[in-house]
Order: C-alpha cells, then structure tokens, then sequence
C-alpha cells in the first residue's frame, strides 16, 4: 500500500513537473445594437480602428468608430443573422484580400471571393486593402504612354502610364464604354487591368464580362464586383480591395490599369454608413472626411522608380454628374486629386459625337510628357481647330454670308469631329489613329461630304495597308513620323485620291 501511494505520489509530480498549456486569451466583447449593417459592439476596448472582428455565423465587421464605451463595425454580410447580445471576437488583424496571378480571368466580390463559379482561387498571398501610398523618393514621373485606341483621348487627353485620368459627365454618355474600350486596347500590351464595379446592377456587370471575353481580353482582366443589391460596406470595402490586389503586381514590376466605375456611388455607400454611426454630416450630408475616401485611395496609383520595381497602377476613376454640374461636392473633390479628366457632354452624345467629348473642358496635366513623338506631330494643332471651329460655328449661326476663311474653318472643323468619331468596342492601333490624324492635320478631308468621310478614311487606311505597309510599321516601331515616312503618305494619298476619282 506503501509502496502504490509513493508511485501515485511520484506520478502526480512527474505530471506537473511536465505540464504546459498554452494560454489562450481573446478579447470578446457583446453586440448591443444592430442594424442597417451597422453593430454596435460593448467590450473591445482594446479595438483598432480598421480591425476585422468576428460575429456568429462567420460574419466579418470592420471597426470603423472608436467610442469611449463601445466600438462601431459596419458588418460585411447579412445583418439579419446577427442579434443583440451575440459574442463578438476580435481577430487583431486589420481587413486583408487575397492576390496573385491567380485572380486574372476571374470575377470576385469586395473580400476577394470568387463569385463567377468557377471555383475556388489558389492562392496563398493577401494584401491589406488600407496602406499607406508610396512615397515622392519611390516614384518616377510618367513617361510610358497607356494607349487607350481612342483616337481622341491619345490625340488631346493622352494617358501615361502611372497617371490618374478621371472620366467624367452624365449617365448614359458613355463613360464605362471608353474605360472598356481602353481594357479592350491593353491585349498584347503587358497591362494587367481591374474593372472594379461599385454600385452597378448584376446585369450590367454581367454584360462587361461576356464583352470582355468575345473580346479575348478577360484573361489579363480581373472584376472585383459590388453591386447595386449588397450591402453599403460592401460598396465601401470595393475599390480598397481592387487597388490591393493591383499593388501586388505593381510591386513585382508590372503595369496595371484599374477602373473604378463608379466614385460617385462609392461616396453615397460611405456616407450611408458614416450617417447610420452617427458622425456629424457635413455639405451634402456627407462626413467631413469623404475627401481622404477619394484620394488615399487615388493616391496609391503611381509610376514607381527603377530602384523600386518600375511598376505602375494608372486610375481611371469615373465620376457621374448632375446636368453636366463639375463644380458639385464630389466631382470637384476627385479633380483635385486626379491629373486630368475627360468630361464627356450629354449634347454632344444627343448629336451623335461617339465619344462624346468635349475637348475644352477634357485636360491631361501630365500624360503630354509621355505622349509618343508620332502623335504630337499629328494633334498639336488639334485641340486648336477644334476651338477655332466651335467659335466660327456659333458665329456662323446669325449669319448668312460667310467669308472663305470662316468656311474653310467650319469645313476643316467638321472634318476633325468625324475622324474623332468612332464606334464602340474598336479600338484602333497607334499607326490607323496616326494615318487618320495625318489625313486630316493635312486637311485631305475638307473637301468631303460629311456622311462620306469615315468611309473614304477607311478606304484610304486599306489602300495604304496594300500598297506599302512598311511606312505604318515603321511608325508602329519608332512612334515617330519620319521626313520619308511623311513622304510616302503624301506619295500613298495623292495615288489613293486619283483611283478613288476614277472610281467614283
């Protein structure tokens, strides 16, 4: 008996001799109000701001007011399966979504989850959606065009690599059309792009996508789609994770375009979600901070240096606006972050101008630096014809005796808007804008009937391509109009006009 107590004895010591347990400590907190996809969480006051915390049913919420009594989370799933006094963990990480090549091809929601179908993404990687934007030393001033194949984009707004061009105007005037177009232009280019779709309907996403691939340009595309029918954090949470998921192959080196189609709603989600946590509304209702919404995340697009990768994220963010109204709250704030805008005009699209740009108000603050040497030889003078035009035309109206010099004018001026004309989801090549602008700079075209123009361009571009194509693909190579390349179209043209007399 003596014998088993002191073996029992032995055994307890050796078992807390080796005992280890790991101490396992988690903040937990509890749901007081819910919501409108807002919870109301008493308990985590060692919180952070940015914080993903975990409620039943593996709902996320993202910390977004710090209070002195409890913290409030805007919930990234259905609010209807969370109650009051529902346990709440934090999971001390801030919000993170998945990256890689593994993405491209496919259509994902604001967390980075594919919603195509297609199965599951294979990837190990994720990327906070919120850093901080690099910094002056890491950047590098754009000096790559970003050919967008819109022939008056490239020729009056051009778009560098790195450079953050806002699309602005109307609904239904075409805006997502030239952010496709330009997705549509990047095949074979090495541009990566994202289509981040905040606030549209399924259906219309589901349109960009089936163009996307009959167009063969889903394989380098990726679509992070918010829509219309999810929740306002979800909207919120959008354009954050696509911009994460650019940064990664930024970082590896590689130029990226990102579309945020659109702004405007994204900033009706944030200030929904800012006016249910009860932050003071400001102009518009909208919270004093809704300007750092737009440019911390604009920001992160950018040009890297050399020394850094040499990558680049280029933003074409869109902006809807009210009766054609650039100076409300919203447009005024992402012109002051963007380096540019393209404003497209309601009119103008009524009158049949496809893109319907107007080229005064559209401006490109630092895309003329990486303009090719082809192209400014061409559009120089472009941006001044087109004024020159748009003046004669509002004079020309009160009057009937017109002088040789106003008719020439009005005449080259409607030459120059039925070149810029061009259909949607056609992009052209560098050398066909080139030869168009080249015909027209030359005023080849004044002399045409309206309606014959785009019909005799084409013509004249097929004939050139027969002829001699070297003189396009010289130009295709060195980006620049030679004095013997100027030649040969002048040479090419003045032939192609001699056969189409005798033809017609």
């Amino acid at each position: 008996m003596k014998l088993k107590t002191n073996e029992i004895s032995a055994l307890i010591k050796e078992q807390i001799k080796n005992y280890k347990r790991d101490i396992d400590s988690s903040d937990v907190g509890t749901v007081i109000t819910v919501g409108d996809g807002i919870a109301l969480v008493y308990g985590l006051s060692e919180a952070m701001l940015g914080e993903l915390l975990l409620f039943p049913h593996d709902i996320y919420g993202l910390v977004m007011n710090l209070e002195v009594d409890h913290v409030g989370a805007v919930l990234l799933g259905d609010d209807s399966l969370i109650k009051e006094g529902d346990e709440v963990k934090r999971t001390k990480r801030v919000m993170e979504v998945p990256v890689g090549d593994a993405l491209l091809g496919r259509v994902v929601n604001a967390l980075g989850q594919p919603i195509d179908g297609l199965g599951e993404i294979k990837t190990n990687k994720l990327r906070p959606i919120e850093v901080i934007a690099p910094g002056v030393i890491t950047r590098k001033s754009v000096d790559t065009p970003l050919e967008t194949g819109i022939t008056m984009i490239d020729a009056i707004t051009p778009i560098g690599r790195g450079q953050r061009e806002l699309i602005i105007g109307d609904r239904q005037t075409g805006k997502t059309a030239i952010a496709i177009d330009t997705i549509i232009n990047q095949k074979g280019k090495d541009v990566l792009c994202i289509y981040v779709a905040i606030g549209q309907k399924n259906s219309t996403v589901a349109q960009i996508v089936d163009k996307l691939k009959s167009h063969d340009a889903l394989s380098y595309t990726l679509i992070v789609s918010a829509t219309a029918s999810e929740p306002a954090p979800m909207l919120y949470v959008a354009p954050y994770s696509g911009v994460a998921m650019a940064e990664e192959w930024m970082h590896q080196g590689k130029d990226v375009l990102i579309v945020y189609d659109d702004l405007s709603k994204h900033a009706v989600s944030y200030r929904e979600l800012s006016l249910l946590l009860k932050r003071s509304p400001g102009r518009e209702a909208y919270p004093g901070d809704v300007f750092y919404l737009h440019s911390r995340l604009l920001e992160r697009s950018c040009k890297l240096d050399d020394k850094y990768g040499g990558g680049s994220i280029t933003a074409l963010p869109i902006v809807e606006t009210q009766s054609g109204d650039i100076s409300a709250y919203i447009p005024t704030n992402v012109i002051s972050i963007t380096d540019g805008q393209i404003f497209l005009v309601t009119d103008l699209f009524n009158a049949g101008q496809r893109p319907a740009i107007d080229a005064g108000l559209s401006v490109s603050r630092v895309g003329g630096a990486a303009q090719t040497k082809a192209m400014k030889q061409v559009a120089r003078s472009l941006k001044i014809d087109l004024a020159n035009f748009e003046e004669m035309k509002s004079f020309s109206q009160f009057g009937s005796d017109l002088d040789n010099a106003t008719i020439s004018i009005l005449k080259h001026g409607e030459a120059l808007l039925e070149v810029l004309k061009q259909p949607q989801y056609n992009p052209y090549p560098l050398e066909k804008e080139i030869f168009y602008l080249f015909m027209a700079k030359n005023k080849y075209l004044d002399d045409l009937e309206k309606n014959k123009i785009n019909s005799y361009l084409n013509k004249a571009y097929e004939y050139v391509q027969s002829a001699d194509k070297s003189v396009l693909n010289d130009i295709k190579e060195k980006k620049e109009i030679t004095s013997e390349n100027e030649n040969k179209f002048v040479t090419l043209i003045t032939k192609f006009q001699e056969l189409y007399k005798e033809e017609n």
